[in-house]
């Protein structure tokens, strides 16, 4: 499952995502990458403190690992006020929410991660409080029922979402500003290697740090991964300094290769081109024929296929291309007619 991959960009073990917290840039400064974002914010944020005013409400949208969470907290801090962290599915009832708004105080940001996983109700009861600042909630039951009406401080929702689709259209259209996170280009992930042994105190020779940035899938959060075990590996095998043969005796006992796919992904492509003969074939079929959920497919390991050019979403169902066929070292159909 994708929690076990050392690819994925999902769900991290506790020891990983303690240790990401220390490896998190604090500032925009600090913050590599996503350019345009940060001059964006830049001036969002800079305008709202000559006002004396919190920032409107953010969305954040773009694969797992890209930096949301990072961007929330660096939001936080530029701003100069607290951040409560949460996640969509944590929120299970309109007590749950009234908790946590009527414990912020004025400014803070509260931070809810997988926000189109929100239930419905619990959106409608966000609304308000996102609007006017107050929170409507029904005590009791039956005739003795009550409308209990509370104000809010004012503060800043920063949502993020891996599937900004499933958002609802009345609760995207309350955020005032929204931004995509892409992936990352190689000498950005480089820079992150680089400043992330810095902080861990592991020296990495140029060419370690390069390959470890190939296969990283332009995501920051696999690159600090990958540079984690990479160094597990060189503490046992070498005397701790990342060697490009260490770097790539680890990667290669990890099984990932030069692309940054793991044995899920070429799992994936071979069901493809070997069971559907290349597609096209349904999202629900090739969810039963490996395994795997949907959404998992959909959301962690598509974008990623999909942006080095391995697979095709068509409207009859997902296509194999022939960069994948020569990846995985099978010849392209003689007629590749099903491959476009």
């Amino acid at each position: 499952m994708e929690e076990e991959r050392i690819v994925g960009g999902g769900t991290q073990s506790t020891e990983d995502s303690a240790l990401d917290v220390t490896l998190r840039p604090k500032t925009l400064n600090e913050y590599i990458g996503q350019e345009k974002v940060k001059r964006n914010l830049e001036i969002f944020m800079a305008a709202a403190k000559k006002r004396g005013e919190p920032i409107e409400h953010v969305l954040l949208y773009g694969s797992p690992g890209l930096g949301k969470t990072t961007l929330a907290s660096i939001i936080a801090h530029e701003m100069g006020v607290n951040i409560k962290i949460t996640s969509g599915p944590a929120i299970e009832r309109a007590g749950d929410l009234a908790s946590i708004l009527t414990n912020l105080e004025q400014g803070d940001i509260l931070f809810i991660d997988e926000i189109h996983r929100l239930n419905k109700v619990i959106e409608e009861v966000l609304y308000p409080a996102m609007e006017d600042y107050r929170l409507d909630l029904v005590v009791g039951k039956g005739p003795s029922a009550k409308m209990l009406r509370l104000d809010l401080p004012r503060f800043t929702l920063i949502g993020a979402t891996t599937r900004i689709s499933l958002l609802s259209s009345p609760l995207r259209d309350r955020f005032g500003s929204i931004y995509s996170l892409a992936f990352y280009e190689q000498d950005e992930i480089a820079k992150i290697i680089a400043r992330s042994a810095n902080i861990l105190s592991v020296a990495v020779e140029d060419e370690a740090s390069t390959i470890i940035a190939q296969r990283a899938r332009r995501t920051p959060r696999v690159a600090n991964r990958l540079l984690k075990r990479v160094r597990d590996y060189a503490d046992v095998k070498g005397d701790g300094k990342i060697t490009i043969e260490l770097a790539h005796d680890a990667l290669s006992l990890l099984e990932v290769d030069a692309l940054g796919l793991d044995h899920v992904d070429r799992k994936l492509l071979a069901t493809i081109i070997e069971k559907f003969g290349g597609g096209p074939v349904g999202l629900n079929t090739l969810a039963a024929a490996t395994n795997e959920e949907m959404s998992t497919i959909e959301d962690i390991y598509e974008p990623y296929l999909m942006q080095i050019g391995f697979i095709d979403r068509t409207p009859r169902g997902r296509t194999a291309t022939p960069h994948a066929y020569k990846h995985l070292g099978i010849g392209v159909p003689d007629s590749p007619a099903n491959l476009f």
